[in-house]
């Protein structure tokens, strides 16, 4: 008899779930399946459109964890582009001014060639509320990137909102185990499954969650449609190191909370934006070259771009196209799993 969610807390679930069933002889894990064509005489025929082994046991355990049914896509954008593309044409959507720059790109696309109504607001903003009553969608970030602003979910997901309008959150920086969007309301989650759940910098992979029926029926349409299917080795990896996310986040937070008291009492440091959760920490320097200097200088941490990985990496935000509204000299921290003291020593050098 396979572990059911609701009977274990999700850091049991993220260990048990997505199992095959317990037969003598057979592996604990499911196996990989490089496989796109399956024998006649059942539902699954055909990967992209009928699924993998792989890909049911990580959204298996995705979806539990967020209370909903999951949805893998082969990168967290093919999973944004699915629920973003069901926009119709001169639809209204509301999106955060401090968002991932892929999703900023997808809305600023169909504002040209759909005449879609795009309007930015800071996620802290206490418009958000009102906007449910008037756009056709709602795509929150929190914390935001890399600004780290937090908006206020459980009052925008349950506020009054026209028949139709969708709510959506960006759950990657805090993942289901700091914050579960569809209990306050929300209509679909998504994740980069690259960053934290996947957590090792070796995969690409997304994910969108839902518990409306409807909306699960579109997203698994759009998949299959449009060919955004993930791997199977990126499915094998993904879940396994989605297996060791309570581990590596609460081992990865710790640190960020000691980390950020330390930038904040060091003198080159001139503001550090720490939510109070999460790995993920953004400090600023007092310009673009000292930045670059500092993520020059780092010899454990690695100067690398993503984050979520069990090695800390940080880069200058500002350095990438699109990102006029950043600091010049504001870097993005993601903390790792090495020792804490052995991070700061190697930071507060390069400082």
């Amino acid at each position: 008899m396979s572990v059911k969610r609701g009977s274990v807390k999700a850091e049991t679930w993220l260990i048990a779930g997505g199992r095959p069933e317990t037969i003598a002889g057979e592996p604990l894990n499911v196996p990989l399946t490089p496989a796109s064509t399956f024998t006649h005489g059942s539902e699954r025929l055909y990967a992209r459109d009928d699924s993998t082994p792989n890909w049911e046991a990580f959204e298996s355990v995705v979806g539990g964890l967020e209370g909903g049914e999951a949805v893998a896509f082969s990168s967290g954008m093919a999973a944004c582009a699915a629920v973003l593309n069901q926009l119709p044409s001169g639809a209204r959507l509301v999106l955060g001014d401090d968002c991932y720059q892929g999703v900023a790109g997808i809305a600023e696309e169909g504002a040209r060639t759909r005449g879609w109504q795009v309007e930015r607001l800071p996620a802290t903003d206490e418009r958000w509320r009102d906007r449910a009553m008037s756009a056709d969608m709602l795509w929150l970030e929190s914390p935001s990137n890399p600004l780290l602003e937090v908006a206020d979910l459980a009052q925008i997901c349950s506020a009054t909102r026209r028949k139709g309008t969708r709510i959506v959150v960006d759950n990657t920086f805090a993942t289901p185990l700091l914050q579960r969007p569809l209990e306050l309301g929300a209509d679909v989650v998504v994740h980069s499954a690259t960053k934290l759940i996947g957590g090792h910098s070796d995969l690409l992979m997304g994910v969108a969650v839902t518990a409306d029926g409807n909306e699960l029926r579109r997203l698994r349409h759009a998949r299959g449609l449009f060919g955004a299917t993930p791997g199977t080795l990126e499915c094998f990896l993904a879940l396994r190191g989605a297996r060791t996310l309570a581990l590596r986040l609460e081992r990865a937070q710790a640190s960020a909370r000691k980390l950020a008291q330390s930038l904040s009492e060091h003198p080159a440091v001139l503001r550090v934006r720490y939510p109070g959760f999460g790995t993920i920490i953004s400090f600023e320097l007092a310009d673009a070259g000292t930045a670059d200097r500092a993520c020059g200088a780092v010899r454990l941490i690695r100067h690398a771009t993503s984050l979520g990985g069990v090695e800390s990496s940080m880069e200058r935000r500002s350095a990438l196209p699109g990102q006029e509204h950043i600091p010049a000299g504001l870097i993005r921290f993601s903390v790792g799993c090495e020792d804490a003291e052995d991070i700061w020593s190697d930071l507060a050098a390069a400082l």
